[in-house]
């Protein structure tokens, strides 16, 4: 289980880099910082996606509250959006770590 979230938390993390590789980039040629949201890169990947979820959840129960959610998840910029999961499930995943003190005997 450990290896499948250090896994996911580093596809996620490498994702994470790449997208503020080229937001910084977009940065540098506006001479401004430009951020990519995360509707923004959803849409360039797979807008028949973001528009199915956004369908499945206005047939929800609480419907308002997920899109108010929705729509405040995908404001954000998409580095972030991916990033900060991906650091928790790696850090998820890691072996913990045990302090080795060392005895006077064993020096």
């Amino acid at each position: 289980m450990r290896l499948v979230l250090r896994i996911l938390g580093t596809w996620l993390i490498g994702l994470a880099l790449i997208l503020l590789v080229v937001d910084g980039t977009k940065s540098l040629a506006a001479n401004r910082l430009a951020f990519t949201s995360l509707s923004q890169a959803w849409t360039q990947v797979h807008a028949g996606s973001l528009e199915a979820v956004q369908g499945f959840f206005d047939s929800r129960f609480f419907a308002d509250l997920l899109d108010a959610m929705l729509a405040a998840l995908l404001s954000y910029p998409a580095f972030a959006v991916l990033g900060v999961p991906g650091i928790a499930l790696a850090l998820a995943g890691r072996k913990r770590r045990r302090d080795g003190f060392l005895r006077a005997e064993q020096i």
